[in-house]
């Protein structure tokens, strides 16, 4: 689990499903603590009704569920980061810690991640001041 690696970069984790404590509950000592050999290390909230998956837009009132989504929120309150997930589809964590360290380091230099950035790779201006340039300091790979 990559949870102490999201403690590291300040993230905190709160899960979400419309589903009820006693469902969670159940949920973590049947099938989770197999998959995982313990418990989840973060909340798993009860989000009856869908109200906190309403006010994200990932709320599907035909099925009564939220859409399986990672939402990064700065500590301004400010949504940095939505991406939504079809439930037939897994995730992948090692994508997510990707994506949360470009938010960072967007944020700490003002630069702008091109596509695939790694820490420790250039960034482009973020004035952009370097458009029709960019093949200079970026290679796709």
């Amino acid at each position: 689990m990559r949870y102490p690696e999201l403690q590291r970069l300040g993230v905190e984790v709160i899960g979400a499903s419309v589903d009820n404590v006693y469902t969670h509950k159940i949920w973590e000592q049947t099938e989770l603590s197999k998959m995982t050999g313990g418990t989840l290390p973060f909340p798993l909230a009860a989000d009856r009704g869908g109200h906190l998956g309403s006010l994200y837009g990932v709320y599907d009132q035909q099925q009564g569920v939220n859409q399986r989504s990672h939402f990064l929120v700065d500590p301004s309150g400010k949504v940095q980061l939505a991406c939504l997930f079809p439930s037939a589809v897994g995730r992948g964590v090692e994508e997510l810690v990707r994506l949360i360290k470009a938010c960072q380091e967007q944020q700490a230099t003002g630069g702008q991640m091109p596509a695939n950035w790694q820490p420790g790779v250039a960034t482009l201006p973020g004035d952009m001041a370097s458009t029709g340039y960019v093949w200079k300091i970026w290679k796709a790979r």
